[in-house]
């Protein structure tokens, strides 16, 4: 499971950034990893190695845990056009809709992205950089298997 925070380009935007990585610690209780820019886009003022956004991952029980009141801060409820292969997505608007989790005045009112990323054993062929080899489509999560697992594991209605 993946939280995003990302950031744009303007005046105050290193506050901003530090809000961000505060409130996915604060939520995650992990450590959130910072997003650097790669590329120069002149039109939108990002130069490489610029800080956009910041992220945490969590595997196993951790996110099943955060995962579950992620979902009741959005009444268990997902649309069907949030569900791509391998993966699915929501937003939250602000994290005081988080059961269990208070007003902060250093952060105030932000929101963030949840992703979560489904993948079978053998994902690492198609990932790394020596003898880099394709997955077959069969290989690939299906929206239906997703649906199904979240139905089953987290009682989420889609709608």
């Amino acid at each position: 499971m993946v939280q995003n925070k990302h950031m744009e380009n303007e005046p105050g935007v290193k506050d901003e950034l530090e809000k961000g990585y505060k409130l996915l610690e604060k939520i995650s209780k992990e450590k959130p990893s910072r997003r650097l820019t790669s590329k120069r886009i002149p039109g939108f003022g990002i130069r490489p190695e610029m800080e956009v956004g910041c992220m945490v991952t969590l595997r196993g029980e951790k996110a099943k845990n955060l995962l579950k009141r992620l979902l009741a801060s959005v009444d268990n409820k997902m649309k069907k056009k949030q569900i791509a292969k391998n993966q699915f997505g929501f937003g939250i608007k602000e994290y005081i809709e988080i059961p269990g989790e208070e007003y902060d005045r250093e952060i105030g009112m932000i929101g963030f992205n949840v992703v979560l990323v489904f993948s079978r054993k053998g994902k690492r062929v198609s990932i790394k950089k020596v003898k880099r080899g394709r997955l077959p489509e069969r290989h690939h999560v299906t929206q239906d298997e997703i649906i199904k697992y979240m139905k089953e594991n987290f009682n989420v209605r889609v709608e």
